[in-house]
């Protein structure tokens, strides 16, 4: 339920918050409550991965990208992604979750997002995405650079990226 109110409250804050490009860096603050933590008194791990679902939502709600995608029958779904916790989050504790995209491959957008206390990292994700149609099958990059007027030139996928989504790749199931 707690994930329900904070989607109201962020879709309330985006409609007044700047807007932003797709191309930006989304700041999006917290506050750690009773429902994020774990028998250890901090944020549970799963947390994390929750809120950055929020996250990408405010990039994409406030740079316009949710309506163009939603008037062309476009949603992105979560494919793969890979986190590094380096610091807990407690009780009370805001912090600000930093969300951008850092470039496309031939099938894949990425996506970085980052748990911030002021400069310090707490939590570190790489975030493989794909945008899906809603009359069926996935939307082309080529596509989607269509629609976003291109992409801009200091986006780049590090050969580590290419290789932890081939490492990472599922096997179809047999029909």
């Amino acid at each position: 339920m707690n994930l329900w109110w904070r989607l109201a409250l962020r879709w309330g804050r985006a409609r007044n918050a700047p807007q932003c490009s797709i191309w930006d860096e989304a700041r999006t603050s917290f506050r750690v409550v009773p429902t994020d933590l774990d028998v250890l008194g901090h944020m549970n791990n799963g947390r994390y991965l929750t809120l950055m679902d929020l996250g990408r939502y405010d990039l994409l709600k406030r740079s316009g990208w949710w309506d163009e995608a939603d008037e062309r029958g476009w949603f992105a779904v979560v494919a793969g992604q890979t986190i590094t916790y380096r610091k807990e989050l407690r009780l009370g504790q805001k912090f600000d979750l930093t969300t951008r995209v850092v470039g496309f491959d031939e099938r894949w957008c990425y996506l970085e997002q980052r748990f911030m206390v002021g400069e310090t990292v707490h939590a570190h994700a790489l975030v493989r995405t794909r945008f899906l149609s809603k009359s069926g099958g996935s939307v082309a990059v080529e596509d989607l650079e269509e629609a976003l007027g291109g992409f801009p030139d200091h986006l780049r996928v590090d050969a580590w990226m290419r290789e932890w989504t081939h490492q990472t790749r599922v096997p179809s199931s047999p029909s």
